[in-house]
């Protein structure tokens, strides 16, 4: 099952920017996952069972670090293909 994650990172120390960077440009190295940016956040795609332990492991680099750190991440799922130019929510099983 793929879904979406949408990704907001705040780390509570004076060089924010470079540990954004640095935590974006990790989750980019990882080819099981389609990762987009915005100014305000990072949507990542990818399915399921393969996206949930690539970004715990992620995520607990973040949070052990030597510096305090706000995540707040938004999960959609399932996805489905649009016409292959992209994902949307699949439809409502009824």
């Amino acid at each position: 099952m793929e879904v979406a994650i949408e990704l907001s990172f705040f780390p509570l120390q004076e060089d924010y920017l470079a540990a954004i960077r640095n935590f974006i440009g990790r989750l980019r190295a990882l080819p099981q996952l389609r990762v987009e940016t915005t100014s305000l956040s990072t949507q990542i795609v990818g399915e399921y069972d393969l996206v949930m332990p690539l970004l715990t492991q992620e995520l607990r680099a973040v949070l052990s670090g030597p510096a305090r750190a706000v995540v707040i991440m938004k999960l959609l799922g399932p996805l489905q293909s649009v016409g292959g130019a992209g994902v949307a929510p699949a439809a409502p099983a009824n």
